[in-house]
């Protein structure tokens, strides 16, 4: 989900749409008023002149590249609970197995905590539809709906071996993007899954919760994995937590005026509305703290400014897999009320001027997934594999594609030798998660078991 979401989430800049453009290609526009003409007279049934134009605006935008896009109200509405961080539904974080749909964790004072779901706990059936055949995003949207609605949820729990129904009415959710412990005394986790609106919130406030229990911390690591992106100033921000005040963190550089930017570790490249700095109030020494970044081939946007600025200072050991390679703005420009054009008007650089677009932050230290190895690595979508990205428009990796089908057919040949589907990955953060435990052993001077196969995978084309 991390790779696909990567693929689909963007920085933003909150724009309005301006007034002014250059003069319509006379020719071209007139043969675009034929082709709605005829479609509207000659087409074998009757179609409606509004979703002719809409789908017109979709094609033309979606030529351009995998990230720009045309908001109807719908998407815009999807689109905007995803960077806020709200939405309608029960409260939970979940995954797959089994075919069913999995309670990684309730949200903290979500209707689902309240109702007393737990981690693990295994969906069956929605209402009166069974899980099992489901998609992730059916069985999400079945989950939603309008506040003060009640679900019904067939729970089972796998050790205490019973199926019950659950009766859950929905309220407006608050996501929590952030996620904080001591995993050993004197060394931090933090994993941020998405720049949301409250992500720098959140994370200054969990930091903080944890200095106040041990002041002492020899070590931090911030778990970026799988983190598809998001807001702009929430990767300044959290870079800048880091980093030595007035630190170079981005530059961004397009055809228009305002895409020609330099973002630096001070409040105001980070405070979207003003008011108060979320950051202040953290300890001086986080600036100086040993620290190792974690990240994968879901970590992507947003993600990767803040794991190349950090690499680029040297003030952490980026440790895992090579990231998505998004290295592309895109701005929001409201049409009306609820439609809006998502248009990318950037490329980003990291502070040594590198643009990764295609490429992604290749890590210092490669990890496996696993003790044994990578199970889903090679089959994860990256920016490179997204037809007409950013810098070498349609051609394909053949190596890239050759290796993908390579791990494909030998895990159903496992599958098949096995007769079960390959286990899981631990949950991040979890006393399994072995590139944790890697980073843990980076942190205290211990041997690291660094993969024997991962190699850096080049850009496919040079980029401006």
């Amino acid at each position: 989900m991390g790779a696909l979401a990567g693929a689909l989430t963007t920085i933003q800049f909150q724009a309005e749409a301006r007034n002014t453009y250059g003069p319509l290609p006379l020719e071209e526009m007139q043969q675009l008023a034929a082709v709605f003409g005829m479609v509207k007279n000659d087409y074998v049934e009757p179609v409606d002149e509004k979703k002719l134009i809409t789908d017109a605006i979709s094609g033309m935008v979606a030529g351009l590249d995998p990230h720009s896009q045309y908001f109807d109200k719908k998407s815009f509405k999807e689109f905007r609970e995803g960077t806020t961080g709200k939405f309608v539904g029960v409260g939970i974080e979940i995954g797959m197995e089994d075919g069913l749909v999995k309670v990684v964790s309730p949200i903290e004072g979500s209707p689902a905590f309240r109702a007393g779901l737990k981690s693990g706990d295994l969906i069956t059936k929605i209402d009166d539809s069974a899980v099992k055949g489901l998609s992730m995003d059916q069985a999400v949207k079945r989950m939603r709906g309008e506040p003060s609605t009640k679900v019904v949820l067939t729970i089972f729990r796998k050790n205490e071996n019973r199926s019950f129904p659950v009766t859950i009415t929905r309220e407006e959710i608050r996501v929590q993007s952030v996620r904080a412990k001591e995993v050993e005394p004197g060394y931090a986790w933090i994993r941020v899954t998405q720049f949301q609106d409250r992500t720098v919130e959140d994370f200054s406030r969990k930091l903080e919760d944890i200095y106040k229990q041990d002041p002492n911390i020899k070590g931090v690591i911030l778990d970026l994995r799988n983190d598809p992106g998001g807001l702009l100033e929430g990767a300044v921000a959290i870079a800048s937590a880091f980093l030595p005040s007035d630190s170079v963190v981005v530059s961004t550089n397009g055809q228009i005026a305002e895409s020609k930017a330099t973002f630096r570790a001070t409040p105001d490249n980070y405070l979207r509305r003003g008011g108060a700095d979320p950051l202040k109030k953290l300890p001086a020494s986080l600036k100086t703290v040993p620290m190792v970044v974690l990240v994968n081939e879901g970590s992507a946007s947003a993600s990767e400014i803040v794991a190349g600025a950090l690499q680029d200072h040297k003030r952490a050991t980026l440790m895992g897999a090579q990231t998505f390679g998004k290295g592309s703005v895109q701005t929001v420009r409201p049409l009306t009320a609820d439609t809006a054009l998502k248009i990318t008007t950037a490329r980003y650089y990291t502070p040594s001027g590198r643009s990764i677009q295609a490429k992604g932050i290749v890590p210092d230290i490669w990890l496996d997934e696993t003790a044994e190895g990578n199970v889903f690595a090679a089959l994860r979508t990256r920016e490179a594999d997204l037809e007409k990205h950013l810098g070498n428009g349609d051609e394909k990796d053949e190596a890239r594609e050759k290796a993908r089908e390579e791990a494909r057919k030998k895990l159903e040949e496992q599958v098949a030798k096995s007769k079960e589907p390959p286990k899981p990955l631990p949950e991040f953060g979890s006393a399994e998660d072995f590139q944790l435990v890697q980073a843990l052993n980076q942190l205290k001077g211990k041997q690291v078991m660094v993969s024997k196969s991962m190699t850096e995978r080049k850009a496919e084309a040079a980029t401006e």
